[in-house]
């Protein structure tokens, strides 16, 4: 919980009241590697921050054709947004790469903590921010960049990235097969 008080006070500062209040309505949900967090068809009901883990976004196919289109890390904040916002079921799977602790508000909770603390919309907007430069800065590198450049710049901002997860899902991730993904690899060691 520590955690993300420190994160919040990065944003904005939170009287003891206020945490009190927002702390009192966050649950801890741990969830094992390679489980589903929220399947499609299911309605997103929490804005999570990840304490510890890795979280995959993906829209499933057979084992093969699984299109993985993004990842969030410990410290970030997690969630089918678009299905928390609108109350509709989401169209992809979310799922724990590895053993993943969550701290979980529900949507009724964040409502009352926007109504009812000084900082709830602060940190509220904030977290929108977040997840929303993360989806534009995506798509923006979908468009401009070649795929080894994606590649390379995984590399450079989650170095970790490369180690926990799969290849074949970060090829998907960069709009490649795995098969031109070792090609990348192989190019690159060369160069090294």
């Amino acid at each position: 919980m520590e955690l993300i008080r420190q994160y919040f006070e990065t944003i904005t500062p939170l009287s003891d009241e206020d945490w009190h209040y927002f702390s009192s309505r966050l649950t801890a949900a741990t969830f094992p590697k390679k489980s589903l967090i929220l399947q499609a068809g299911q309605t997103e009901d929490h804005l999570s921050f990840i304490a510890e883990g890795l979280v995959r976004f993906y829209i499933p196919g057979d084992e093969e054709n699984d299109l993985t289109f993004s990842f969030s890390f410990a410290g970030d904040f997690v969630s089918a947004y678009d299905s928390f916002l609108t109350r509709l079921p989401c169209g992809y799977h979310t799922e724990a790469l590895t053993n993943t602790t969550l701290l979980r508000i529900s949507w009724s909770d964040l409502q009352d903590i926007y109504k009812n603390t000084a900082a709830g919309n602060t940190i509220g907007r904030h977290a929108s921010e977040d997840l929303y430069l993360t989806l534009l800065r995506r798509e923006i590198s979908l468009l401009k960049e070649s795929a080894e450049q994606r590649y390379m710049q995984l590399v450079i901002d989650q170095p970790h990235l490369i180690r926990e997860i799969p290849l074949k899902y970060i090829a998907s991730y960069i709009g490649i097969t795995p098969q031109a993904l070792s090609r990348i690899r192989k190019r690159i060691s060369g160069i090294s």
